[in-house]
């Protein structure tokens, strides 16, 4: 039976089809399969994770037939989540994504690097906007509202746990990106040595405006 997409929670089944959307949004927007030798590091690391330590702020856009065409994924406090990505997530992948050397030599190590250093997400000028999220739809489904649902369906459910602000990191390469982020009321925020990341926050309120 087919009926109209909408967005709703997470289910364990979406795993997959949230894997293969990380993967073929992962490139500053694009597919990431071209450019990476194994981009299963995408998933493992911006994408599993989140459904794995908390599902509870996982929603996606189901195409109508039960199929994800689109994902967000949220966690409430940034520093705990982090700390369990080592503690928890780390030891699940770590087998198939080693940690590489220093400096990385190639792409894939260079996110493998990201993944084995999930302190990485906790900078103190981040504080005030203690939750965080990733967002990513199938280019088949862009500029089609779905990304301003579900952007409005988890900061309602992160409001509703009374956390005030959430913030995200975007390659700044990806502009279009940006310019979405910026219709859904972001902000830059400054922080020391961002490299080629630029990182944007807002409150959870007034979501009157999306």
């Amino acid at each position: 039976m087919t009926t109209s997409p909408a967005i709703r929670p997470y289910r364990p089944e979406d795993r997959p089809a949230l894997d293969d959307i990380c993967i073929r949004t992962a490139y500053h927007g694009e597919d990431s399969r071209p450019h990476f030798a194994d981009p299963g590091i995408f998933p493992a690391t911006f994408a599993a994770p989140y459904v794995h330590l908390e599902p509870e702020l996982a929603f996606v856009l189901d195409d109508g037939r039960g199929q994800a065409a689109g994902y967000i994924l949220g966690v409430a406090d940034t520093p705990r989540f982090a700390e369990a990505f080592r503690t928890t997530w780390l030891p699940l992948v770590a087998g198939r994504h080693p940690e590489p050397p220093r400096p990385p030599r190639t792409p894939d190590e260079a996110i493998a690097a990201l993944l084995h250093h999930p302190e990485r997400m906790v900078l103190p000028e981040l504080a005030a906007h203690p939750a965080h999220l990733h967002i990513d739809l199938l280019p088949a489904w862009q500029g089609r509202g779905h990304g301003r649902r579900l952007m409005r369906t988890l900061l309602q459910a992160l409001q509703g746990r009374g956390v005030p602000a959430v913030h995200l990191a975007m390659a700044t390469a990806n502009t279009r990106a940006r310019v979405f982020y910026d219709r859904m009321g972001f902000e830059e925020i400054e922080v020391s040595e961002p490299g080629a990341t630029t990182y944007l926050g807002r409150t959870t309120e007034e979501l009157d405006r999306l």
